[in-house]
């Protein structure tokens, strides 16, 4: 019997749409992980919620488990005097990981300065991720991503399970950065516009493209200001923190919009966002630019588009630090 490829396509999206999806957070228990956690228990697209971190997340799991929604949740922990390790148990069955696990930025501090610390912490997950739930897009919020991505890759790679479609930095929050910024500078509502952001995800990396967004116009002094407050926003936020944290609460937002994305994605859903992979498009080996998500994740790396003058100039300066991040990532993984 003849079956049209369209019968096919709709058999294989009913089958994707109604798939249980558990995604995990790894270190739900922190200024990030609890916020994102309670926003993926609220998403009617979230099944199963496993909430990891070396402290305080059973009690995070049993605040989300009163909330209505049709999400399970369970909280493990990590290794402790008298408790045994339950980051497999956390992982295993898990379709998406997120992670942003790590220490917080304060004043003072650039991303290099948190590389250390984070960059170990990152290692030791993804080693979990490779060996409890090999096939789950791996979604890094950790700062430096630039850097920790890379040492992502090159964990799975050494574990024999590396996937870049399956591999991502969470760039999302330079995206709603730029998204807000320009719809207060046109005076439109700031979810009607959609600025591509490329790069990476720190300091001058952060390339947002204006020049795509239709009727934006600027003074040379406007652009300049919206440009190098969208690379920097998170020292603005922790500024105002003063030492109390850094942006946690508008990079939970982002970590949402961009594991919700995802899951609906692999459910059958179209879905095109920004998000740092591995890439072709230049010459550094990850690069951020929009991406077409599927079932099997990253289905496409696609093309930013022309860049303006302004952009090209900004593009030139930016590439020879993000060559530079990766690098670090790459080596810190080879120790």
């Amino acid at each position: 019997m003849f079956v049209s490829r369209a019968a096919v396509s709709r058999v294989m999206s009913a089958s994707a749409r109604s798939m249980s999806t558990k995604v995990a957070v790894l270190g739900a228990a922190g200024g990030i992980g609890q916020p994102l956690s309670m926003l993926l228990k609220l998403s009617s697209a979230v099944d199963e919620l496993s909430c990891y971190d070396v402290r305080g997340s059973p009690g995070v799991a049993a605040d989300l488990s009163h909330i209505p929604t049709k999400a399970s949740v369970k909280g493990y922990l990590g290794a402790s005097e008298g408790q045994e390790e339950e980051l497999g148990k956390a992982l295993t069955g898990a379709s998406v990981v997120v992670i942003p696990a790590g220490v917080p930025r304060k004043p003072g501090m650039t991303r290099d300065d948190l590389f250390n610390i984070n960059a170990g912490i990152v290692k030791t997950l993804v080693e979990g991720c490779a060996e409890h739930c090999p096939d789950a897009l791996i979604a890094i919020i950790s700062n430096p991503v630039n850097s920790t991505v890379p040492i992502a890759a090159e964990i799975l790679k050494a574990k024999g399970v590396y996937n870049p479609k399956k591999l991502c930095g969470v760039t999302t929050l330079d995206v709603i950065r730029a998204n807000t910024f320009v719809g207060s500078h046109l005076q439109k509502d700031p979810a009607t516009i959609d600025v591509p952001v490329i790069g990476g995800h720190a300091g001058i990396t952060i390339l947002p493209l204006f020049s795509q967004v239709p009727g934006f116009t600027a003074t040379d002094e406007e652009l300049e200001a919206l440009t190098v407050r969208t690379q920097f926003g998170g020292d603005e936020v922790v500024k105002a923190k003063a030492g109390a944290g850094s942006a946690t609460l508008s990079m939970a937002y982002a970590g949402f919009i961009f594991a919700e994305n995802v899951v609906k994605a692999m459910k059958g859903e179209e879905c095109v966002q920004c998000a740092f992979v591995e890439s072709s498009l230049t010459d550094a080996r990850f690069f951020a630019s929009p991406c077409k998500f599927g079932l099997n994740g990253v289905e496409e790396v696609l093309p930013f588009g022309q860049l303006s003058a302004y952009e090209k100039g900004w593009f030139d300066k930016m590439m020879p630090d993000l060559k530079a991040q990766i690098q670090k990532g790459i080596e810190f993984a080879a120790k």
